[in-house]
């Protein structure tokens, strides 16, 4: 894809929602875009809210000028839920991003826009961030690839965050190959660095007690790629879901923490209602919930020896509607969020169904990135691509 052509398709699809602007660039690919909490050189940095100053950024995050280095172009920014603070693809400032699957469902959030972008071949591929899902959920939804990969080996310079701790930059692609080549690029080559592993078969399993709550067309996918698949002794969903949500909150009320107090009419009611209750978390509650990680991520360390990778659903639901999306939270982040809490190495794959897209997690070890492409690429061969309607 040249630029005209990705101009050309998000002018197509305008009412998706999709971007919040476009550069002036005319040279450069593989063409990409990025999220609005990403600084790009010339064009602001949102956040996609309306509290920054719409001065245009001066220059790169460390990401966008590795992608330039390696010759790639930057199309424009993608919408997001406001201040990344979300699972679903509202916005009030810059509209409801909708899912190119069907546009009566959201896209998924944070990194709403990047997603649609994708399927909706608006651009090669795209950069977005991940705290609690917010790459793996819209990749989910919209029947695309996402990549977060391990924690820390991305840099987040020039990067807006949300909690610190737990962000992680990453890409979405329309399959493996061209995510595990964005990451490499956005890593500085951590990826290529590292020989990936070629075997026939790779040890496989589901963590014990995780899955429940799936709607049906969920469960179906569900039950058809990880039939078989034996049990794995893993810590406890609910208690690494609950200290990383103490952790997120902490993290994203102190950032927002000056505008709260100053400008708190200046959020979407969605969201400052999220940063107000993260005033709750005392800082006594947040070194507590430090301390726990930490010991979280050792068990995982332990639980993950044996296995090339886990399996489990990226979302419990497919796509809501976009009237509903904002009260279905849980369901969304309920399988991603432990994961940013471990750091793990995660794609969200999509299952081989039909109708609306089915996304399936495919989790590795800390620091393994090179060998969970290698299982990855290994099951979106055997699944398939089945092809999908695109609309609009």
């Amino acid at each position: 894809m040249n630029m005209e052509q990705a101009r050309r398709r998000i002018e197509e699809i305008s009412d998706l929602n999709a971007f919040i602007c476009l550069t002036d660039e005319t040279e450069g690919e593989p063409v990409i875009a990025v999220k609005d909490l990403i600084d790009v050189r010339g064009v602001p940095t949102t956040g996609g809210g309306i509290i920054l100053p719409k001065t245009p950024a001066r220059r790169d995050a460390h990401v966008v000028a590795l992608a330039r280095a390696a010759g790639f172009g930057i199309v424009g920014k993608t919408n997001l839920h406001e201040w990344a603070y979300g699972a679903s693809s509202a916005n009030p400032h810059y509209g409801v991003v909708r899912n190119p699957r069907d546009p009566s469902r959201s896209a998924g959030g944070s990194s709403s826009g990047s997603a649609a972008a994708v399927a909706a071949g608006a651009c090669d591929w795209a950069m977005g961030t991940d705290t609690a899902g917010s790459i793996r959920i819209p990749a989910s939804l919209c029947g695309v690839v996402g990549f977060k990969p391990t924690n820390g080996i991305v840099s987040t310079q020039g990067v807006i965050p949300l909690a610190r701790s737990l962000d992680t930059v990453g890409a979405l692609a329309p399959d493996v190959a061209t995510a595990a080549r964005a990451v490499d690029v956005m890593s500085g080559g951590a990826l290529s660095a590292r020989p990936s592993p070629s075997k026939l078969r790779y040890r496989i399993g589901v963590p014990s007690g995780w899955v429940q709550g799936l709607d049906a067309a969920t469960e179906a996918a569900w039950s058809s790629v990880s039939a078989g698949l034996p049990l794995v002794e893993f810590p406890s969903r609910e208690q690494m879901f609950e200290v990383a949500e103490t952790i997120s909150r902490w993290e994203a009320t102190d950032f927002h923490r000056t505008w709260l107090a100053s400008s708190p009419m200046s959020y979407g009611r969605y969201v400052r209602q999220r940063l107000l209750a993260g005033l709750e978390i005392t800082r006594v509650d947040y070194a507590a919930a430090c301390r726990e990680r930490a010991k979280i991520r050792a068990s995982v360390g332990r639980a993950m020896d044996r296995w090339d990778a886990l399996l489990l659903p990226a979302t419990a639901w497919v796509a809501p509607t976009i009237d509903v999306a904002e009260d279905v939270r849980e369901p969304m982040v309920r399988f991603t969020r432990p994961f940013n809490l471990s750091g793990q190495p995660v794609f969200s794959l999509p299952a081989p169904v039909s109708g609306l897209p089915v996304g399936i997690q495919v989790i590795g070890r800390f620091g393994q990135d090179s060998r969970l492409v290698a299982v990855a690429r290994h099951l979106e061969a055997s699944w398939g691509k089945p092809a999908r309607e695109i609309q609009g």
